[in-house]
């Protein structure tokens, strides 16, 4: 079972934290991360791209010359592909990229990355952040005395209006729920810092 020390936002221990092994000690699969972190991307595209085919560009409806005796190939309209500002052959036209992965595949693939942070030193637990008012300075403050010097990902129990407004004009910080979480964020975010009550929320959904 792996074990990890717990901080206050002033940088100091504070107590050892017992972590579950089955979330934050199985073997990574990064077949299913990538498989996830693909669907999740694909799911983002809006899919708005689209090109005119010969119907919809405006003009061409008359034959440009009749058909026979001119020597030259024959021509139905001026908007047809092979024409300069004819219409689009086989162009792209709206539509969905989204499409479903199973949730235990979704699961695994978060069990995954926090199992990586915890091998590769990159997980920050905190017993709280207990801020009084919306201060960029506090957030600020509390990751550097928490030696956060990389981009960090914030997860949190509960949305916490406090601390994320305190976090979001940080470049380097961004902070999210453990309804929220998903696979791209912890790939981006080198640093994941949990407090104790999203480590047992996280124990709780994913057990």
């Amino acid at each position: 079972m792996p074990s990890i020390d717990v901080y206050n936002i002033e940088g100091k221990k504070v107590k050892s934290l017992d972590l579950k092994e089955e979330i934050f000690g199985i073997e990574p699969n990064e077949a299913v991360v990538h498989s996830v972190l693909v669907n999740y991307l694909a799911n983002q595209r809006q899919g708005t791209q689209s090109t005119k085919t010969r119907a919809e560009v405006r003009g061409g409806g008359r034959k440009p010359w009749r058909q026979k005796g001119t020597g030259r190939a024959r021509q139905g309209s001026i908007r047809a592909p092979q024409w300069i500002k004819g219409g689009i052959a086989l162009g792209p036209k709206p539509r969905s990229y989204k499409y479903r992965v199973n949730k235990k595949e979704r699961q695994l693939a978060i069990k995954s990355l926090l199992s990586s942070k915890v091998l590769e030193n990159n997980l920050v637990v905190v017993d709280k952040f207990d801020f009084k008012e919306i201060k960029t300075k506090q957030m600020a403050t509390a990751m550097k005395n928490l030696k956060v010097e990389e981009k960090a990902f914030v997860v949190l129990a509960t949305s916490d209006e406090k601390v994320q407004k305190s976090a979001r004009n940080l470049e380097n910080v961004k902070t999210g729920s453990v309804n929220t979480i998903n696979v791209y964020d912890l790939l981006r975010y080198k640093k994941l810092v949990l407090t104790v009550d999203t480590i047992k929320k996280l124990e709780e959904v994913y057990a």
